[in-house]
């Protein structure tokens, strides 16, 4: 079955922006926006990703939790909490104090962690200047996996003390930066609730400092010196999904963060399973894109692109995500050696990227899934619906080999529409709409419309490989 796509682009003059990584066990996801703490050096960007996995936990300090089986769970409450109107039990881990080593002036965390129930996670960050003035504890947001009990949300601008929240990102007051820096994590429970307690198996934060200067675009390196690579990674579009559930961001232009994130999650085979997105319905191209805009909307923010929410969100499926920023396209080139795609945020004025689908953007998220041998970056972009030809044409033949399995249901979208529709014509619950009559036909045409209808029935009888 296939499903309309995004657009494969090569982006020759690409520079990294933020990187989401999802680090499954057996293979990570990234995703990122620039450099390690060692490039230090003028125009360089300097990072650093510090956390606590596991039994490194018990690194930190407890205060009516427990450290067991490497992950911090809810134990004996130390307080109680009202959010929208219900009491929570609290017990809360704090992290020992992290040096990157630079006076970082930005801060994201990630975190991967189990809600059951009327349960949920605040996590709140604090930092240290070089004198030792020690700031205010801000929060970075309240989140849970799911939606029934509670609206995951930021918590919107704190401007206090040494810095300030902007949603997702911590950011310093003064450009001297600061030195150090602790994650409290609250682990809430409504009180009296009997379900299982929430619990957090990772926790992190990636700091950076921006150079004052713009960086130096990266020459290629060891994939492109290898001849270039391109990992099998799904395609989707956003656009696809313009006008889908206006109260969780309304599809297209709005959710590249989670068709990015399933992008990745497709190619670790980890995406949601189909209960997950049974609310759905029918019809829908790639509900899991759907699913994934539900579960990572910040309700504060009023958005999808909440950078904490996307990888808390995909680690859950994953085992691990992380938010890094690295300092240029040969890190990424690396990352991609190895078998992992990066998912990028990048911003770019008009005319500034060549190939892109849009003209200018402020911030929009792709995914790098490749390098040819000259270096050019090949990226998975959700905003673009479809391939398309270097020139114009003012007619057409199309000719689609296909692969289709039993109840199938998808099409091919033609310069938006209609849909080519692509089904299995054996299966009696279509019959009603159509399906009897076979593939090809133009689904979005109206009843009765020329074309709505294929001319013949041409499907290969036992539906394995059609050629229309």
């Amino acid at each position: 079955m296939t499903y309309p796509r995004g657009v494969r682009r090569l982006l020759p003059s690409l520079l990294p922006g933020l990187v989401l990584t999802l680090a499954a066990p057996w293979a990570p996801v990234v995703l990122a926006s620039g450099a390690p703490a060692e490039a230090r050096a003028a125009g360089k960007i300097q990072s650093d990703l510090t956390g606590w996995t596991g039994e490194q936990l018990v690194d930190g300090r407890t205060a009516g939790t427990v450290v067991r089986q490497g992950r911090v769970f809810l134990k004996s409450p130390v307080t109680t909490t009202r959010v929208d109107g219900t009491t929570y039990d609290v017990g809360r881990w704090v992290s020992r104090w992290a040096r990157p080593g630079f006076g970082f002036t930005e801060l994201v965390a990630s975190w991967e962690a189990k809600t059951p129930g009327d349960s949920m996670i605040e996590v709140e960050v604090r930092g240290r200047d070089a004198s030792g003035r020690k700031s205010s504890w801000d929060s970075l947001g309240r989140w849970a996996y799911g939606d029934k009990y509670s609206e995951r949300t930021s918590l919107g601008s704190q401007d206090d003390d040494l810095a300030r929240v902007a949603t997702d990102t911590w950011r310093t007051a003064s450009s001297a930066g600061l030195e150090r820096w602790r994650l409290r994590v609250s682990l809430l429970r409504r009180t009296g609730a009997s379900t299982k307690p929430p619990s957090v198996g990772h926790v992190a934060a990636t700091t950076s400092r921006r150079p004052s200067s713009s960086p130096a675009t990266s020459k290629p390196g060891k994939v492109a010196r290898a001849g270039g690579a391109v990992l099998d990674v799904p395609r989707y579009s956003q656009m696809v999904h313009e006008g889908h559930y206006p109260q969780w961001g309304n599809g297209g232009e709005a959710w590249c963060s989670p068709t990015s994130v399933s992008m990745v999650l497709g190619y670790y085979d980890a995406l949601p399973k189909e209960k997950d997105h049974s609310w759905v319905p029918e019809g829908h191209t790639a509900p899991w894109v759907d699913h994934g805009a539900r579960m990572t909307y910040d309700h504060g923010y009023d958005g999808t692109g909440n950078w904490s929410f996307n990888v808390a969100y995909a680690a859950r499926l994953v085992g691990r995500a992380d938010v890094s920023r690295l300092p240029d396209l040969r890190a990424v080139e690396r990352l991609v050696a190895d078998g992992v795609p990066v998912i990028i945020s990048i911003a770019f004025g008009s005319g500034e990227l060549s190939g892109a689908p849009i003209s200018s953007s402020n911030g929009h998220l792709l995914v790098v899934v490749g390098f040819t041998a000259s270096g050019d970056v090949v990226v998975n972009d959700g905003h673009g619906l479809y391939l398309t030809t270097e020139r114009e044409f003012a007619n057409y033949e199309l000719l689609i080999d296909y692969k289709t399995v039993p109840k199938a249901d998808s099409g091919i979208y033609l310069k938006g529409a209609p849909q080519v529709q692509i089904w299995d014509y054996t299966d009696p619950s279509k019959f009603g709409i159509g399906g009897n009559k076979g593939s090809g036909g133009l689904w979005n045409n109206s009843k009765g419309a020329k074309g709505k209808d294929p001319l013949v029935l041409a499907d290969n009888k036992l539906a394995l490989n059609c050629r229309r």
